[in-house]
């Protein structure tokens, strides 16, 4: 694709095309539009109004639309998923997805559901939870989109937050040999009325007055006009962390998914016809995307119901006949230590693409030999991005472990702590980009992203994300971790203050600090906890009793890899913790 674009647009290659993209913002979103054939109920005026500067752009100014309508372009009796529960691969084409996102859509008007009214969708990845997005998006409705990880507790937080009542979920969740409660936890978070998908042939618990069991409720009508809409009424509501013990409440509009299209179409080539998997779920903003990359461009989305760290998994991605496959580090790294794609045919596969976490070269070697040395696109970004701000190319040589270029549309700048261009120091975005969020839920949007940051090189504005880089010889890009107070545990952010205020909670604990440590042969973050005690305080039970909290109150997936007992925390003037120095420290 990226060919193909140096072609029409008389381009001598990749790094003059991503030049062009950057100095002709509006020229590139526009071309990119037309050659995806995007649905306009209402053409825009322009492609964007920067009227009050790029910090709040006006994207597609005067367009009616929504963007569920791109999602269904392809032939009708095209494969739109492809999806394993048991051992037979089945098939749901675009004409039977639109049928039943539309008899979900019926199915909210006659529950009650308004234009606006947000409604959690709270499961694994499944036919149903894609289904149930498009029907939401389709009936102006927001997603709010909760990982089903999630302890009673936090789910209750999201609902607050996004002010919803109703959730689409699952009734339990299998997980190797156990079976875990999903609507059980959304009983407890206090959710007013479910949707409840019954994993296997019938539910094993009565529902309340104010539940609906899947099949009962979808409409029989199978015909829905889908809301138009303003292109910057929100669709989703996803979230993730910042430096306060609330998760940030990021905001996607009907433009957000024209990020994710992209990045898939000329970052990761996905094709018309081919095959995408992504082990993922909605409540993590690779399950959306994975829903717009793979849609939008008219390609067929995988979804495997077995675990992914199982070789059941493995199996499908070449029973699927999957093409482009996604992956987190720590998941490649049990492929490779059990064995698990022996003897399975991966040479379909055309590319890989890891996010979430830091690699390992030596892993990411292994996995490209599995498809004939197909090369590994790793892609980092986050939810308040729609995508990635530095990627790779397809056209460029793949160093495993390392990024080679921004994304398409974006510029970066990395700075050191006095503002001025280094080679490893903190990396700041060049907006403006569609899929750059411009509101918080519940923050000021401003002082999150742009209070306070330095000029870029030549002076423009520049947008806080919070990762450190290096830039490396030949113009390839090293993550060094987060600069902030967030950290990525089994993929999912996370803020120290959301740790530090379960664990301030534990019997015994005075104050505590959570920082993260990358280990050394790449993987998720390390959880590690520094804890004053009270005096006389059992300190050897501090571990248990921290991860017993966290595992309750936030996530069973966050583990904690270590605990120190200490004196004092390091603290600034202001009394802020100076965890910097504590992870310092921790490495020595």
């Amino acid at each position: 694709h990226v060919a193909e674009a140096c072609r029409r647009l008389e381009l001598p290659g990749y790094a003059a095309f991503h030049r062009w993209s950057v100095d002709h913002r509006a020229e590139f979103w526009r071309d990119f539009i037309d050659t995806r054939g995007i649905a306009f109920r209402s053409p825009p005026e322009r492609v964007v109004d920067l009227a009050r500067g790029p910090e709040h752009p006006r994207w597609l100014p005067g367009a009616r639309m929504n963007i569920a309508d791109s999602c269904f372009l392809a032939a009708r009796d095209a494969s739109a998923i492809v999806f394993q529960k048991d051992t037979r691969v089945a098939s749901v084409t675009y004409a039977e997805l639109d049928a039943l996102s539309n008899r979900f859509a019926n199915a909210l008007v006659t529950f009650g559901a308004k234009r606006g009214d947000a409604v959690a969708i709270a499961m694994p990845m499944t036919v149903e939870a894609v289904v149930a997005y498009l029907g939401l998006v389709k009936a102006g409705c927001v997603v709010v989109s909760i990982a089903e990880s999630f302890a009673p507790e936090e789910i209750r937080t999201r609902m607050e937050i996004a002010r919803a009542s109703l959730a689409v979920t699952q009734d339990v969740i299998v997980r190797g040999d156990k079976t875990l409660p999903m609507y059980e936890k959304l009983v407890a978070a206090g959710v007013r009325a479910c949707v409840v998908v019954a994993r296997d042939s019938a539910l094993h618990f009565t529902l309340r007055d104010t539940d609906r069991l899947w099949d009962t409720f979808l409409s029989t009508s199978d015909r829905f006009d889908a809301v138009a809409a303003s292109p910057d009424d929100a669709t989703n509501i996803l979230f993730s962390s910042g430096t306060t013990g609330e998760p940030k409440a990021i905001p996607w509009s009907h433009t957000t998914p024209l990020k994710c299209a992209m990045d898939g179409y000329y970052h990761h080539d996905i094709r018309a016809g081919e095959v995408v998997a992504w082990p993922t779920n909605l409540g993590w903003m690779m399950g959306p995307w994975l829903i717009y990359a793979s849609l939008v461009n008219r390609a067929t989305i995988a979804l495997c119901y077995h675990a992914p760290n199982t070789r059941e998994f493995c199996r499908f991605v070449a029973d699927a006949r999957v093409a482009m496959l996604g992956a987190v580090p720590s998941l490649v790294k049990a492929w490779r230590a059990h064995g698990m794609t022996d003897g399975v045919d991966w040479t379909r596969l055309r590319a890989f693409s890891s996010t979430g976490e830091a690699s390992n070269a030596d892993d990411y070697l292994w996995l490209m030999a599995r498809a004939g040395y197909r090369p590994v696109i790793e892609y980092c970004g986050g939810t308040e991005i729609g995508g990635g701000y530095i990627t790779q190319s397809l056209t460029q040589p793949a160093s495993p472990a390392l990024f080679s270029t921004p994304s398409l549309g974006l510029d970066l700048a990395i700075l050191d702590e006095e503002g001025r261009p280094t080679s490893h120091g903190e990396l700041f975005v060049v907006p403006p980009s569609i899929g750059l969020s411009l509101s918080l839920l519940n923050r000021d949007h401003h002082e999150v992203y742009y209070a306070g940051t330095p000029k870029g090189p030549r002076g423009e504005l520049l947008r806080r994300h919070g990762d450190q880089f290096e830039a490396l010889p030949g113009g390839y890009f090293r993550a060094q971790g987060r600069a902030d107070d967030t950290m990525n545990l089994g993929g999912i952010k996370i803020s120290s203050a959301e740790i530090e205020r379960v664990v301030l909670a534990v019997e015994g604990v005075a104050d505590a600090a959570a920082i993260a440590v990358e280990p050394a042969d790449g993987g998720p973050s390390l959880l590690v906890l520094h804890i004053v005690a009270h005096r006389g305080a059992a300190t050897n039970d501090f571990r248990d009793a921290a991860q017993k909290a966290i595992s309750s109150r936030l996530n069973p997936l966050f583990r904690v890899h270590d605990v120190r007992v200490v004196d004092s925390l390091p603290r600034t003037a202001s009394n802020k913790v100076m965890r910097r120095v504590l992870r310092d420290e921790y490495r020595r």
